[in-house]
């Protein structure tokens, strides 16, 4: 459920998984209007669905609805919603961030990681990954919602201006903005000179799939992770939740790929 939703890469995604699982199941995109939020939630398990993703702008306004688990509320914010018994509600956006991380290799506990953003995104990452034992600085064109942001998750708080004196001891950069989203591919909130090896250089964004950061990244000899690791494994991550079956998670990043592909 999501305001706009039909651009959603999730149904191919889910869709996938249940043919490829033989299960009797469907994903389909509903488009529901703020206001119509709580009405659609109770109706949905009136009935009988297995469960809900939420999406903008209703992330936030879902913990009105639901039984939210301690990391939700936390964050503030609800991706996943389950039927089975009562109305919980979960956030898997985090999991998704760390996974599409340590399925490259690289570790996020004491990892020293800058985190550019304050927003939904952002806040997910930023518990999720605090909790597994990172440092963590967050950046932001406002510093005051970078200061609140990191004072709750014992982190510091920066504007941008200062961000690119932070690289040189940062381990793990992290883009939850939408700096480089199609259509305005140019942008990006480093270039190559500015970062280095040793970096890993993760871009949430997914369209286009190699961002100007990324290339930027790549240039440097860092290590680059496109924006399809988190949308894959948060899916699979609410797929378990829904289903409790193991998700075929390279099927559901072809899926994935395949749509990204169409939109080019």
């Amino acid at each position: 459920m999501g305001d706009p939703v039909e651009h959603s890469l999730s149904p191919a995604m889910h869709n996938a998984a249940f043919r490829e699982l033989g299960m009797d199941c469907a994903y389909h995109p509903f488009r529901v209007t703020p206001g119509e939020l709580g009405d659609a939630i109770k109706g949905a398990n009136a009935l009988g669905f297995g469960g809900l993703n939420v999406t903008v702008p209703h992330k936030e306004h879902t913990l009105d609805f639901v039984e939210a688990d301690e990391l939700s509320l936390q964050i503030g914010a609800v991706n996943t919603i389950d039927f089975k018994d009562g109305i919980k509600g979960y956030n898997t956006d985090g999991f998704g961030a760390e996974k599409a991380l340590t399925e490259k290799g690289i570790p996020i506990k004491d990892a020293n990681i800058s985190i550019v953003g304050a927003g939904g995104a952002a806040k997910s990452i930023a518990f999720h990954f605090s909790n597994l034992g990172a440092n963590i600085d967050i950046f932001n064109r406002t510093p005051q919602r970078a200061e609140q942001l990191a004072h709750v998750i014992g982190g510091q708080g920066h504007g941008l201006d200062v961000l690119v004196g932070s690289l040189e001891n940062c381990d793990i950069l992290i883009n939850t903005t939408t700096v480089g989203m199609h259509p305005n591919v140019s942008g990006s909130v480093a270039t190559r000179e500015q970062l280095h090896l040793e970096l890993a250089v993760f871009d949430i964004v997914y369209n286009p799939l190699k961002t100007k950061l990324l290339q930027e990244a790549e240039a440097a000899g860092a290590t680059t992770i496109d924006g399809v690791g988190m949308l894959v494994h948060q899916g699979a991550e609410s797929f378990r939740i829904w289903t409790g079956r193991e998700p075929p998670v390279e099927t559901m990043r072809k899926a994935v790929l395949e749509g990204l592909a169409c939109r080019c």
